[in-house]
């Protein structure tokens, strides 16, 4: 816990950024009108495949004895596996629409 605090008080601006990516994310998603979705969210797999990148760096770079990194990088790999995944799939579906049969 007090290394929690003690990022939070060493980093004060990256908080606050992150708090506002998240706000600003939602706000801007939650405006994007359906017909758009599909195709911003196949764009969206390129940026949680970055994630992956980042995550297994971060992994690799992590000592064996810092839990708390090492977790947050399993995460972000199994978050960023499953949105890549899911995002391939219903890319692939919206396509097979334009189709010929």
């Amino acid at each position: 816990m007090e290394a929690i605090l003690e990022f939070f008080a060493q980093y004060p601006i990256t908080i606050y950024m992150f708090v506002l990516a998240i706000f600003l994310g939602f706000e801007l998603i939650s405006k994007v009108p359906t017909v758009l979705h599909t195709p911003l969210m196949s764009g969206a797999n390129a940026i949680s495949g970055v994630v992956i990148i980042g995550a297994i760096t971060l992994i690799r770079n992590t000592p064996s004895d810092d839990y708390v990194s090492l977790g947050l990088g399993f995460i972000g790999i199994v978050l960023g596996t499953i949105n890549v995944v899911g995002g391939h799939a219903v890319t692939n579906r919206m396509l097979e629409m334009f189709k010929k049969k």
